[in-house]
């Protein structure tokens, strides 16, 4: 695996492939890399036949000046991971590299109200820094295919209609979420989690599968069921900050014809801020 730190670097690396008509996958992450994200790697290779990662850590993207400053960085033993799981070109920059004329003087992308409420209620100006810097990264790359998780679910439906709106033309493909054993979904934060923090925080995914089996038994009461699982997640000793049901293909409120919905939730368990959802297919009535 080659590893690039410039956009000249990275382009050079790039030219051979697509002067030969190689298909290329983009996977951008954050690093400290786990099992969800290799899920990615896979899914790329699968679809492609050359696979780029990239690990920046986007000051962008942080609402807090403290969780950027204590955000993992893990560089070597990501690129490692990487190597082993066939990808062919890592691009590591610096600030200065994707920023050049600084966090302050960058173009910035936005995406009107899809990225103005759940998360972007709760971490003001977050999906900004998302689309600015996924915007970048396709413009560097221009990779046929670009693979992400469905966890950050929110995150994937942004990407997407800025993909269409500016006519980037790149296949935005999901991978659904990669979970513990006892449901917690596999994230980079779940590190700040100590043993009895972690011990709580499968309490989550837990209270989104009951909200979702209600839904299932045909359960129409949306508001009483997102205050019942706010109640389960608060019991487990988590602080929600939203439980939300949304229609899957724009985040809408559901109306009474809408089938393919999801939940989504927020909560913080000690000093990790978790999120999660379910997508959830209601039977047709009648």
């Amino acid at each position: 695996m080659l590893t690039v730190h410039t956009r000249a670097a990275l382009a050079a690396a790039l030219d051979p492939w697509r002067r030969a008509g190689e298909r290329i996958a983009l996977v951008p992450t954050m690093g400290n890399l786990h099992a969800g994200h290799l899920a990615l790697m896979r899914r790329a290779r699968a679809e492609a036949d050359r696979v780029v990662a990239t690990i920046f850590v986007n000051p962008l993207q942080f609402d807090r000046a403290e969780d950027l400053a204590a955000y993992p960085r893990t560089l070597e033993a990501d690129a490692a991971a990487l190597s082993g799981a066939g990808v062919d070109l890592l691009f590591a920059p610096p600030e200065q590299e994707v920023y050049p004329r600084g966090r302050d003087g960058v173009t910035r992308v936005e995406v009107p109200g899809l990225g103005e409420e759940l998360e972007g209620a709760h971490r003001p100006g977050h999906f900004i820094g998302v689309a600015t810097v996924v915007c970048k990264l396709f413009a560097m790359t221009r990779p046929d295919v670009a693979v992400f998780g469905e966890k950050d679910f929110q995150q994937l439906l942004i990407i997407r209609t800025m993909n269409a709106d500016l006519d980037l033309g790149v296949r935005v493909l999901a991978e659904p979420t990669v979970r513990e054993p006892d449901g917690l979904a596999m994230s980079s934060r779940n590190g700040y989690l100590g043993p009895e923090d972690r011990a709580r925080a499968p309490a989550l995914h837990a209270a989104l599968s009951a909200f979702g089996e209600a839904l299932t038994r045909g359960e129409r009461d949306f508001p009483a069921l997102e205050q019942a699982a706010r109640s389960q997640i608060e019991a487990a000793g988590l602080r929600p900050e939203y439980v939300s049901l949304r229609r899957r293909q724009d985040l809408a409120l559901p109306g009474p014809g809408d089938r393919e919905l999801v939940i989504l939730a927020a909560a913080w368990c000690g000093p990790a801020r978790l999120i999660d959802n379910l997508p959830v297919d209601l039977p047709p009535s009648g």
